[in-house]
């Protein structure tokens, strides 16, 4: 496969520099949108986002890493459009991915995100809901409200629609995801279609939005949709080997918190189809309806591995990121925000959190 452009220019960055520029860009806007929903609603909101402990007092815990409003910003530019056009983009596919993960919380039992206590544990189960529809709804008042006066509203209707979808796409995954914990027959295919629709339906948003919004033809807005739906996956991959090996001073998580619940994982689905004695005892531990000991779960993630599912989800992730840099240099992207997207996809890919 051919390389990106290597044109370089002053103001090319890191992957981590390029994170820290999108939380500084929209950061204040991101504020702005939160600021304005009514004060119950808002206090939880302040607090999930790490702005504020339990009693609303200024915090600074960790914001998260910002890569989806990266994304949309970078996108944008690759096109030659403006980080200002796509700005309402980015904050609206953060305020998104911020009321996945409050009902996420929810539905999975965890009790810490970011190395704090989640907000349901804090506010309880409804708010922590209903705090993350108030977001939701949010998200498509900032992207249709807001943005510069030369956008024709046709194009805000458009960028509407998508994130529209993609939000349905993303329930319609997680909803998949619960179903798997209830069924002991969850094949691979099963599971890396409920990932595209979980994960990859909204990076594919974001930096599909990001293309149309910075004024791409249809063709780069298709091009770079496929490198964000990809990546999107492969981030996935990712986050599921995470949920086994990660270190928890890390991830913020409890070590396998992932096998602790018999999540249906695309690694543990991998290892479950291998047809391997190792699969085979993995089953019969993910059949049991007790609780799993320290040194089972310890078993548990040895056999994952012994039957593949390690290597495999690492080498799919691989071929997702070589897929996703092929849809960059389709599109077109230009320098310097297609070497900053070419890194922000490996960083994605070989990340401990």
């Amino acid at each position: 496969m051919s390389t990106l452009q290597e044109t370089t220019s002053q103001g090319d960055r890191s992957a981590a520099e390029v994170l820290a520029w999108s939380r500084e860009v929209v950061d204040p806007a991101l504020r702005a949108a939160v600021a304005s929903l009514p004060p119950a609603t808002r206090r939880i909101a302040d607090y999930h986002f790490g702005w504020a402990d339990e009693e609303g007092r200024p915090a600074h815990a960790d914001p998260g890493k910002a890569i989806r409003p990266a994304l949309v910003l970078l996108t944008a530019q690759a096109v030659g459009g403006t980080t200002e056009s796509a700005l309402p983009a980015a904050v609206a596919v953060e305020l998104v991915h911020n009321f996945s993960l409050l009902h996420d919380d929810v539905m999975d039992c965890d009790i810490s995100r970011r190395h704090r206590a989640t907000a349901w544990t804090v506010f309880g189960l409804g708010p922590a809901i209903l705090a993350g529809d108030a977001l939701l709804g949010l998200a498509f008042d900032v992207l249709v409200g807001s943005g510069p006066f030369e956008q024709t509203q046709s194009a805000r209707g458009e960028a509407a629609r998508i994130l529209g979808a993609s939000v349905q796409e993303l329930v319609d995954g997680q909803l998949a995801d619960a179903e798997f914990e209830t069924r002991d027959d969850v094949v691979p295919a099963e599971c890396v279609r409920m990932a595209q629709l979980k994960t990859g339906a909204l990076l594919g948003c974001c930096t599909a939005l990001g293309a149309l919004l910075g004024g791409g033809r249809p063709d780069q807005v298709d091009h770079l949709r496929l490198y964000g739906e990809d990546l999107g996956l492969a981030y996935q991959y990712v986050d599921d080997l995470l949920g086994i090996w990660g270190t928890p001073s890390v991830t913020g998580k409890p070590v396998y918190s992932d096998l602790t619940r018999r999540k249906k994982s695309l690694p543990v689905v991998t290892a479950l189809a291998s047809g391997t004695p190792a699969a085979r005892e993995l089953a019969a531990l993910y059949a049991r309806t007790d609780e799993l000991s320290a040194d089972e779960l310890t078993t548990a993630a040895a056999l994952v591995e012994t039957a593949g599912g390690r290597a495999t989800s690492q080498a799919q992730a691989d071929a997702l990121l070589t897929a996703a840099l092929g849809s960059l240099i389709t599109a077109g992207a230009i320098a310097p925000a297609s070497i900053e997207l070419e890194r922000l996809a490996r960083l994605a890919t070989r990340r401990d959190h």
